[in-house]
């Protein structure tokens, strides 16, 4: 069949978008599901703000995931958090926000300014995945960095790691 399209494209007969093309792409690319949560257009300091705010009155943590459309781990991390299985224990134990942080790595990063709020001065690889206490405070300081092979990583060790933050106390 992909060779029968192929033979119609060249031939003219059969025009296709690249968007078109894109499920096969993906299909073959990743073992993981994907999605692509990061807006540039948002108002990121804003929803992080929130986040805080909810956080603090649901006593939850806040996760807060810097990362880009274009980076395969950051699309990765998303379409886990997407799956029922996280999405369960994402909306029980935290305030999620993803904030597009552009190419920081070739000098056209953007919301940077809200990792150095947390006390992460450079992004050095995407995506860089903070864990909030309501207050603020970073509670992974030691493996906020770590998730630039978000997409390498398997389902269950993504998922012990975020189970094992627990909700703030009642």
């Amino acid at each position: 069949m992909r060779h029968l399209l192929l033979a119609l494209m060249i031939a003219g007969i059969v025009a296709v978008s690249p968007l078109d093309a894109a499920p096969a792409a993906a299909e073959t690319e990743a073992d993981h599901p994907e999605a692509r949560p990061y807006d540039a257009e948002s108002e990121a300091m804003a929803e992080v703000t929130v986040a805080l705010a909810r956080a603090a009155l649901f006593r939850k943590r806040v996760l807060l995931v810097m990362g880009a459309n274009w980076c395969h781990d950051s699309r990765g991390l998303a379409g886990w958090f997407e799956t029922p299985r996280f999405a369960q224990m994402l909306a029980r134990d935290y305030e999620l926000v993803f904030v597009d942080i552009g190419h920081p790595q070739r000098g056209e990063g953007r919301n940077l300014d809200i990792a150095r709020r947390f006390g992460i001065e450079e992004i050095t690889g995407t995506p860089t995945v903070l864990v909030l206490s309501p207050l603020g405070a970073l509670l992974n300081p030691e493996t906020a960095r770590t998730w630039n092979d978000a997409a390498s990583r398997s389902e269950d060790d993504i998922f012990a790691y975020f189970a094992e933050f627990e909700p703030e106390p009642q």
